[in-house]
Order: structure tokens, then sequence, then C-alpha cells
């Protein structure tokens, strides 16, 4: 059956919906345990992205409440969705790791010549037993597994034990003003739980993704968890949602109560970290990305600090030496400007990396 008119959700429908999902349209009164729990984790390849993450997105927000969460175990940092490291709550690690399983167990397939006569299954017990012993570094894992394993791989090792086992970062890894080295034991050893043996449905996490990003397609959440033929599941689940489409006819899943904010609603502007989710979950990805703009916000295979300008991608930012120099991609008011730059001395000044003032310029590299 052909869509109606009303039921076709243009560009700034689908910003608006997701800003508001994502707590991007007004600060949200969440405490950060919640806001990592509403927006599934948060990416986290660098050490400091999920503090400022938090920060666009919650009222009154400080590092250390989000360092609090890490350093009691309520927090996690661990390789997740996309094979890439995130951070979740405790509880969302133990349920996502397990439902994602299957995808990292392919990637080490990717390695297999340089695993050549390794029994896997005795690969990951032999890790296992090192790294609840006490935390270790990866190269300490990898040395203990070549005593087994002389003549393979080094990477190839290291990838497989990273990808079998369900690896956290323990603290003080990731605390804001903290530092350490990337030290690993398993996620059961560290919050003292083990994953569920029949984790949360697959169903749940779709529902959870809708609320966090959605209105969605199924390859929009594949493109974000990382893992494919999820089809199954939004069938399954199509009598609890309502559906539209964009305005290339992709079908859009949604929770039937969940927010969609009039295209007109104002979207101030926001500076975000590097590896923002926001930009990294959906297939399509002009719902937040102009197609002019579209690969501006990387460097090569480095995501770049982006600004957001009417809630879409607006420019770049890099801080330095007494503030933050800004990269705008087009011309703004003078009463953005003011704006942005309100925003980002505000930013330095919560995060403890000011004060500073807000340069418009360009930004080499």
């Amino acid at each position: 059956m052909a869509s109606s008119p009303r039921s076709v959700l243009g560009v700034r429908a689908l910003n608006r919906a997701t800003l508001d999902r994502q707590l991007l349209l007004s600060r949200s009164a969440m405490s950060a345990y919640d806001a990592v729990a509403h927006l599934l984790g948060l990416q986290a390849q660098n050490v400091k992205p999920p503090y400022y993450q938090l920060y666009a997105r919650l009222a009154g927000f400080r590092p250390g409440e989000l360092g609090r969460l890490m350093e009691e175990r309520d927090v996690v940092r661990m390789v997740t969705m996309r094979s890439t490291i995130h951070t979740h709550t405790a509880s969302d690690a133990l349920m996502v790791r397990p439902l994602v399983q299957a995808a990292r167990d392919r990637e080490v397939g990717y390695f297999r010549k340089g695993l050549a006569g390794v029994d896997l299954g005795v690969l990951a017990e032999r890790a296992r037993r090192f790294v609840e012993e006490e935390p270790r570094t990866m190269g300490e894992i990898r040395e203990e597994l070549l005593r087994q394993w002389p003549g393979a791989d080094p990477q190839s090792l290291s990838v497989a034990a990273r990808c079998l086992l369900p690896l956290v970062q323990v603290t003080p890894r990731g605390v804001w003003g903290r530092s350490g080295q990337v030290r690993l034991t398993t996620l059961e050893t560290w919050v003292g739980q083990s994953p569920r043996e029949e984790p949360e449905g697959i169903d749940a996490v779709v529902l959870r993704y809708l609320g966090a990003f959605g209105p969605a397609s199924v390859k929009d959440m594949q493109t974000w968890a990382g893992i494919t033929r999820l089809r199954e599941a939004f069938e399954r689940l199509r009598p609890r949602l309502v559906t539209f489409r964009d305005e290339n006819g992709v079908e859009l899943f949604d929770l039937p109560d969940a927010p969609r904010p009039d295209p007109d609603t104002p979207a101030p502007p926001r500076f975000l970290p590097e590896f923002d989710n926001l930009l990294l979950s959906h297939a399509d990805r002009t719902r937040v990305v102009p197609p002019e703009f579209k690969g501006l916000n990387a460097h090569g295979n480095q995501s770049r600090c982006v600004l957001m300008v009417d809630g879409f991608l607006g420019g770049v930012w890099a801080g330095g030496a007494g503030g933050v120099t800004v990269e705008l991609f087009r011309e703004v008011t003078g009463a953005v400007e003011e704006e942005i730059a309100a925003e980002g001395e505000a930013m330095l000044a919560a995060m403890g990396e000011g004060p500073g003032k807000v340069r418009f310029g360009s930004i080499r590299g």
C-alpha cells in the first residue's frame, strides 16, 4: 500500500525526532547513568568523548559524575557494537555483548591465516584465566598466548582474545582527569555478574534503539549494531510499532508514543566530540549530515569533533591553547555565531578546560 502524504517524514522531521531522542533539542535533567542507558551506550574509542557527549545532552553535567560511575563499576568501557569501544552501563554491557558475539566470532575468522593450528576454545580459556588473575595489558595477553602458540601471528592472537572474551578496560583508564594504561579483565570479574545465558531478546533492543535513534529503518539499526538479519525482529514487532516512509520511500519504524517534534522546532548549536553515535547510527545519515557536507566530519579514517548548527552538521572544531577553533561549513548570522560562541565557552568552563574563547577560522588537517 502506498504511503499517504502524512506518513512521509521529510529530512527536517527526521532530524528533529532524532535530536529529541538524543537529548539534543534541549538538555535533559536525566542522571549520567540514566542517559548512558537511554542512549544504549556512548562511542568511546578515545577517553574524553563520552564526557563531551553527556555535557551536550545533560543539564548541569560535570565530568566527575561519569567518572564516579566508572570507578564504582556501574559503567564500563568495552568492545561491543561495530567492534568499537563503547561506554555502557554494566547492565547493558551484560545484555549487549552476547547479542553481538556472533559478529565478533566472524571477525576472528578474518584472521584465520594467522591462527593456523590454534584451538580457539583453548585460547579463550587460557586468556580468560590469565586476565582474571589480575587485569593485563594487551601486550601481556599476547605474550602469554605466544608461549603456547609461538608460530601464530601476534596480532591475530590479540584480535582473537578481544573478540572471544568480553573484556573491559579497568579503571583508572577512562576516568576524567586520571591516566592509565589499557588493562583488561573479563566483564564478569569486573562487575561480579555473568552475561545471562539467555540474554534479553533482540526485540527488546530494537525497541530501545528506536527510543534513542528512531524513526529508523532495519538497515539503520543494522548499521548501529554492526549486525545483520534484523528484519525478522522488526516484523515480529510490527503490530506494536507505527511506520512511516522517508522521502526516498524507505520504510521507517517507530514507537507509537515516541516524540516527533514539529520540523520547525528550534535546535540550539551543540559541540559534539569525535565518533558521536548521532552521526554513526543510521545507514542514511542525511537526517543529520547534509549531502554537500558528507565526509567533512572525518579526516581520513579519523572522525573530527563536530558542530551541529540548526540540528545538522555545520562545522568542525578543535581544542587548543586558550579555547577552541571552529570551522563553519557555511555562513551563519551574527546571532547564530554568538550562540555558538556562548555554547563553546560554557562547555570549556563546565569541562574544566577553560576559561577560553571560541575562535572562528580554518582548522588544518
